[in-house]
């Protein structure tokens, strides 16, 4: 398994545990499309991401990265102060998560929540939603290749 594999399966196994106290707890899917129904706890994906940027080491070599993955989270609710509540407690429990352990277990040097984008959402004969995308920088050290 590459080092940026367990860096993001590392996240997405500290999300699935973090949430899972939540009641009702969201549904934390891993690369996935949005289901056509939101559950009632809301929706969490966490989407791989790209490396936005390698800096090799030299000597022996190694390169630094920066590797950039997205959650996508999406709460449906009767209000919008319902869905504002909602959906700022999963951004906060999602950035404690992440802060709590920056290595994220050991799989990366260190874990950064960014700022979130927010935007209404509509789905087919349902109430509106609201959703957000939280920017989660994954900081590890691979050798020999930017691959590894």
């Amino acid at each position: 398994m590459s080092t940026r594999e367990a860096a993001i399966a590392a996240l997405h196994g500290r999300l699935v545990t973090a949430l899972a106290a939540r009641n009702p707890a969201p549904t934390i899917l891993r690369g996935e499309t949005v289901p056509q129904r939101l559950p009632p706890g809301g929706l969490v994906i966490l989407r791989d991401g790209e490396t936005v940027e390698e800096s090799a080491i030299l000597s022996p070599l190694s390169y630094a990265i920066e590797h950039r993955a997205e959650v996508e989270v999406t709460v449906a609710g009767a209000t919008p102060a319902a869905r504002a509540a909602l959906l700022d407690a999963l951004l906060m429990d999602i950035a404690a998560a992440t802060t709590a352990d920056r290595t994220l277990g050991g799989a990366v040097e260190w874990a950064q929540p960014g700022a979130a984008e927010f935007e209404d959402v509509e789905f087919e004969g349902a109430a509106a939603a609201r959703a957000a995308r939280l920017p989660l920088t994954l900081f590890f050290t691979v050798a020999g290749s930017p691959l590894a």
